[in-house]
């Protein structure tokens, strides 16, 4: 079973694009992040049209979460996390898909940092590891996936010193991560490829970053224990990202048996 996470950078201009990754490479669970489109404008036909169905958690012009299934129906079990309820940001959708307890996440940018947007970062990465410590509570095969916007770790980006202010490489954000992982979770694409340099899921539009193969890897999928153990394999899948009008990200998975 291939479980994919794709940052879309807006589900309207990149339908094509999805449509396209999901005839391709048809993974069985999909988690999108920022679709950028208001609940009722997700173009839900389409992605009926191409096998799946799917639980949302949208926002117009920013934001917004899915989780898609092909062949079964994604039971709903969460939109936000708990912790904040003046929290408006349609972050993070949870639902439970052929056993697994799924989340698809984007987690705030937080740039520039000295501000309240990196506040805000910090503060939400709290809560998300408060809620993922009660789910390893439950003993259940899960999964979070989706864009953290963090790089844990110098070679997980193509420049440290040229993106050292960047609110995703800073000191407290990566403590932050470490704090999650700690509690028992495994980085899958890491653990599939720990000597691999470049391992990188998302390249900017400027500077003809990918092109020059200059990238970061933002985008994770953390297995709890009982997960782990089905994790047969962890990829990326780059072709996406060179295609025209793509998604500045490129989706990443795993595969469980």
């Amino acid at each position: 079973m291939k479980l994919a996470t794709y940052n879309l950078n807006g589900i309207r201009a990149r339908l094509p694009r999805l449509v396209e990754w999901l005839e391709r490479e048809q993974p069985e669970i999909a988690c999108l992040q920022e679709l950028k489109c208001a609940d009722e404008a997700l173009p839900i036909a389409d992605i009926e049209a191409a096998g799946y169905s799917a639980v949302w958690h949208g926002q117009k012009g920013f934001n917004g979460v899915a989780i898609l299934a092909k062949g079964d129906s994604p039971e709903l079990r969460r939109v936000g996390l708990p912790g904040d309820p003046d929290d408006t940001h349609s972050r993070y959708i949870e639902a439970e898909v052929r056993g697994l307890v799924v989340a698809s996440i984007y987690l705030p940018n937080g740039n520039p940092i000295g501000t309240e947007k990196f506040d805000y970062k910090l503060r939400w990465m709290e809560r998300l590891g408060e809620h993922a410590a009660g789910l390893l509570k439950d003993e259940r095969p899960v999964v979070l996936c989706g864009d953290w916007n963090v790089v844990p770790e110098d070679r997980d980006v193509f420049s440290a010193r040229a993106t050292q202010n960047d609110a995703v490489m800073q000191p407290e954000t990566r403590a932050a991560w470490r704090r999650i992982v700690n509690q028992g979770w495994t980085d899958a694409l890491r653990a599939f490829h720990p000597n691999e340099e470049k391992l990188y899921t998302f390249w900017d539009y400027t500077a003809g970053c990918w092109q020059r193969d200059l990238g970061f890897r933002l985008d994770h999928l953390l297995c709890s224990p009982e997960a782990t153990d089905m994790l047969r394999g962890a990829g990326v899948d780059k072709w996406a990202r060179a295609q025209e009008k793509a998604s500045d990200h490129a989706p990443t998975w795993v595969e469980l048996s």
